[in-house]
């Protein structure tokens, strides 16, 4: 080798070299070499080659063979790279035996090394351990940087003290640091984490103010902040203020706006957003459309999502195996098993090995349809093809047996994993669990879980979850309460999903004494009530009929920081109306919207319609009838019902008659019992022909006994179907005998039927 070899040749080339291990064989062969000695450049190109790449052990050698060929004293810069590359591989212990080392090298450490070891540990949640750090720092008299201040702060902001970050902030001129826009967006990030938009908006509008703009990359982390938390709008407020301040965007910018608007489910923005990525110079790549292809499978638009495959791939990019597993999950997600197969089938022409997820989504989708064989199939293929099943797999295919009631084939299965994957845990038990549950087979499920403990797994809070509301479901509270203080002993708190089964079972069947008791025991305990958990105790309340304490909870819920909503108010507007209280009813009704400024939902504007009706007060029925399609809120099957209902009550034939025309024509498919009331009512006031071309509208619309349905020759079914409906009719006491007779005489009468209604309905 040439004498002309030096060590930074070497470093250079060590840098360029992919593999890290061959690497280190080039740097070892050239020690051999006369007259050359590595030097601290080539040494620190090595241990961060071999760290960057894992190989830690290797490394360690690197490092001690460098300690005993270069003087210590210059060694810093490679401590604080093995710290990093430890760091970054998650071996946080690794990162602080460096740091704990350096001294005893004789390499002091400086505040770098001390912001590089802080930084470690913040990251992954040692906050005491970092501050412990930072004293031992200023202990030692070391004065601490900017960067320091920025890592405290990002520590304050992780444990939710964005305020004392934002204090630590403005306090760093006084200590001789300048600010900066990555210490501003940090603390900015933290008060958005926090939900405190107005302080966060206005901390980074002073640090535009003051002449900080920050560079792409901490702008995209502060971006990637406010996506996680989904509010994409406030992301692109600030992003416009960036870009007047010539901020340009990069395609990493974009991607995270695009998966934000696809988390949100705007897919329509999102697809703009792509389309608006070519309009700023730049070029789609894999992850901006596999973001969007996986936003548009997920909800299940996958169309559209195949055709952003083909404009993939017509733009040069090859597709990688998420692209095809998200459309092939869409695809079995919608029960389209075949047309996944289609996709599958072309991308394994094209180079693509089906992989786990790809045959979980086939499982799951079999499954779903129902075709246990096939999925089967499928999973016995994936073990001929090599792919070794893993417990997700085994999971995808328990689940599906036991969501169709297979328990003994979910079981079966589930001993196998032994002997592929390793002992089934106690996920794995729950999904069994949850399907004897469904099946209302709670002994057995019971079983399962004491067989779960023998075999060493702990059930966790999803196993009891699952019991506990399943004996709560079937009225067995004394074994629901039973299991809720085994909880304890198996070291698994009750959450509030716990708390509001149990809650939920005890209205059902006990007195609102029982269910306060519960309460407050759940609140001793620490567990947070939610709005689920005042609905069942404002529920307790209106049966037990103390609607006065049922009415404080709205301004309770207020003082925990919890918003009433239509759901609340719904349960209340019911317990006065159940409780004849039609009037206080409707003062909440009013409250509701006035007070809370909530839109009523269809189901608070039928408590009202039918409280008003059973009251035969039709004038607000009718009223509130208007205004619930006035707001743009459909009424439904059971609005019309009660609106025809207390129109024949009140004697109103006209209205009531009309109004089930009306239903018919907007789809909806009464009941006999709907249309018995309003027959019997034309049948008293002697307007046969209408009574009959009801019977004759029911023929049309298919609302027959299913005796209609085996006659076969059109002639007679046409003049035997009316005959059999009226029969029916009187046989379920819809229509009086009286109406019978009426209609009997009548739809004999072949004039009436020359009487139609109106044709639009007969279509």
């Amino acid at each position: 080798m040439s004498p002309a070899l030096l060590p930074k040749h070497v470093a250079a080339v060590i840098k360029y070299q992919k593999d890290a291990l061959r690497a280190l064989e080039m740097f070892n062969s050239v020690k051999k070499e006369e007259g050359f000695r590595h030097n601290l450049l080539s040494y620190k190109c090595m241990i961060e080659k071999l760290g960057f790449h894992g190989e830690f052990e290797a490394m360690e050698e690197v490092l001690a063979e460098m300690r005993t060929n270069i003087d210590n004293c210059l060694l810093e810069g490679v401590y604080i790279g093995a710290m990093r590359n430890y760091g970054r591989k998650r071996k946080v212990q690794e990162a602080v035996n460096v740091f704990e080392r350096m001294d005893f090298y004789n390499c002091e450490p400086s505040v770098q090394s001390y912001n590089a070891i802080m930084n470690i540990l913040i990251v992954y949640g040692y906050f005491n351990q970092a501050h412990k750090v930072y004293m031992r720092m200023r202990d030692k008299g070391i004065i601490p940087d900017a960067y320091t201040f920025t890592i405290r702060i990002k520590s304050f902001c992780k444990t939710s003290r964005p305020h004392a970050a934002l204090r630590l902030l403005k306090s760093m001129p006084s200590h001789g640091c300048e600010l900066n826009a990555v210490t501003y967006c940090t603390v900015v990030g933290g008060l958005y984490e926090e939900n405190l938009q107005v302080d966060a908006y206005e901390l980074f509008d002073e640090m535009l103010r003051i002449g900080l703009c920050p560079n792409i990359t901490t702008f995209n982390k502060l971006m990637h902040t406010l996506n996680k938390k989904g509010d994409v709008q406030e992301s692109e407020r600030l992003l416009n203020k960036v870009l007047k301040r010539g901020l340009p965007p990069n395609l990493f910018t974009f991607n995270i706006l695009i998966q934000g608007l696809c988390r949100k489910g705007l897919l329509s923005e999102a697809s703009c957003m792509v389309e608006s990525v070519a309009r700023e110079g730049l070029s789609p790549d894999v992850v901006t459309y596999n973001t969007l292809i996986c936003g548009l499978s997920k909800k299940f638009r996958i169309t559209e999502a195949e055709s952003y495959l083909q404009k993939m791939v017509n733009d040069g990019l090859e597709p990688d195996p998420f692209t095809y597993n998200s459309i092939i999950d869409g695809y079995c997600k919608l029960g389209m098993v075949q047309n996944a197969y289609k996709t599958l089938n072309d991308a394994v022409f094209k180079g693509f090995v089906p992989d786990e997820f790809t045959y979980c989504s086939l499982i799951n989708g079999l499954c779903q349809d129902g075709d246990i064989g096939r999925a089967m199939s499928v999973f016995n293929e994936a073990q001929r093809k090599g792919l070794k099943p893993n417990s997700i797999i085994y999971n995808t295919l328990i689940k599906g047996l036991s969501k169709q009631g297979l328990i003994l084939e979910a079981l079966e299965v589930m001993n196998e994993m032994p002997e592929n994957c390793g002992q089934p845990g106690i996920w794995t038990y729950n999904l069994v669990i949850n399907g004897l549950c469904k099946m209302g087979c709670l002994v057995d499920a019971n079983y399962l879980m004491s067989d779960a403990i023998a075999k060493g797994f702990l059930p966790d809070i999803f196993t009891f979850n699952t019991l506990i509301n399943s004996y709560c479901k079937q009225s067995k509270m004394d074994v629901a309460i039973e299991i809720l203080n085994s909880m304890w002993d198996h070291n698994v708190i009750p959450d509030v999903i716990t708390y509001n089964s149990v809650l939920n079972g005890l209205c059902k069947t006990t007195k609102s004494d029982d269910v306060m008791e519960t309460f407050m025991a759940m609140v001793e305990k620490g567990c947070v009530p939610n709005i689920v958990t005042y609905n069942i105790l404002m529920e307790s309340l209106c049966k037990a009929r103390k609607l006065v304490e049922a009415l404080s909870l709205l301004e309770e819920m207020e003082n925990m920081g919890l918003t009433p909503d239509v759901v609340n108010f719904g349960t209340l507007i019911n317990g006065f109306y159940e409780n004849g209280d039609v009037d206080g009813a409707y003062q909440l009704f009013r409250r509701m919207e006035q007070q809370y400024k909530l839109l009523h939902a269809t189901s608070t504007y039928n408590i009202m319609i039918n409280a008003f009706s059973e009251k035969l007060h039709l004038g607000m029925s009718q009223k509130i009838f208007h205004e619930m399609i006035g707001n743009g809120c459909p009424p439904n099957n059971y609005t019309y019902r009660v609106m025809i209902d207390g129109f024949c009550k009140a004697d109103n034939v006209d209205s009531g008659y009309n109004f089930l025309l009306e239903k018919i024509e907007k789809g909806f498919v009464p009941t006999l019992t709907t249309f018995g009331r309003v027959i019997n009512c034309l049948c008293l006031k002697h307007r046969v022909h209408e009574a009959v071309s009801l019977v004759h509208l029911m023929v049309r619309k298919g609302i027959v006994p299913n005796t209609v349905n085996t006659i076969f020759e059109a002639d007679k079914k046409e003049v035997a179907a009316p005959k059999i409906v009226v029969e029916n009719l009187l046989k379920k006491s819809h229509i009086t005998y009286c109406a019978y007779e009426i209609l009997y005489d009548g739809i004999r009468d072949k004039k009436l039927l020359k009487k139609k209604l109106p044709k639009k309905l007969f279509t």
